[in-house]
């Protein structure tokens, strides 16, 4: 592997790597990977090809028209001789008004979504590889009619109430049941 160049050694990682799904989203019932499952899954190469990889994060403060704060998080893998490196970068902002979670979850999410999306770009994670393209977020419904509404003070409703805390979006639900109009008015509060 001494032989190969930094280049080389990229392009063998990309075509062999592998990472598992080892999260669950209960709500839109796929699996996913974290960034802690690509990290994990890149060890290995990292004595294979002499390489190592590293993440740095800076935050980007609001600018202009921007008001959030956002991260950006650069994957960067390094030839062992400390001569080369290839970097990819993701840029994610950080929702600050995200209800049940507090300021250092809402940048720990971010970070772990930017670390991810870096990585994605690094490794060339493409979308048939990713959960969020491989799931059908129940979106192989037929029509509306064969959706259930969901009622307010149900389970279904809880768990719903739950997931967009947690960072749901409110289409997945949409595409799981009917809302009533004060339904989807009280979900929306959540936001």
């Amino acid at each position: 592997m001494k032989d190969l160049n930094l280049n080389q050694k990229l392009s063998l990682i990309q075509k062999e790597f592998k990472a598992n799904k080892s999260k669950f989203n209960s709500f839109g019932k796929y699996n996913f990977r974290s960034a802690e499952d690509i990290l994990e899954a890149l060890k290995p190469y990292n004595e294979k090809y002499q390489v190592s990889f590293v993440i740095t994060e800076v935050i980007i403060k609001g600018v202009e028209h921007i008001l959030i704060p956002m991260i950006q998080s650069t994957a960067t893998i390094y030839d062992n001789n400390g001569v080369n490196e290839i970097c990819a970068t993701a840029i994610v902002g950080v929702d600050l008004n995200q209800k049940g979670m507090q300021v250092p979850q809402q940048f720990g999410s971010a970070s772990s979504y930017a670390k991810k999306y870096a990585l994605g770009n690094l490794l060339l994670i493409d979308d048939t590889q990713d959960a969020d393209a491989t799931n059908k977020h129940d979106k192989e419904v037929k029509s509306e009619d064969d959706l259930k509404w969901l009622n307010k003070n149900t389970p279904e409703f809880n768990k719903a109430i739950e997931y967009l805390k947690n960072g749901g979006n409110i289409a997945t639900i949409e595409n799981k049941y009917k809302l009533a109009k004060a339904v989807k008015e009280e979900l929306l509060k959540v936001k």
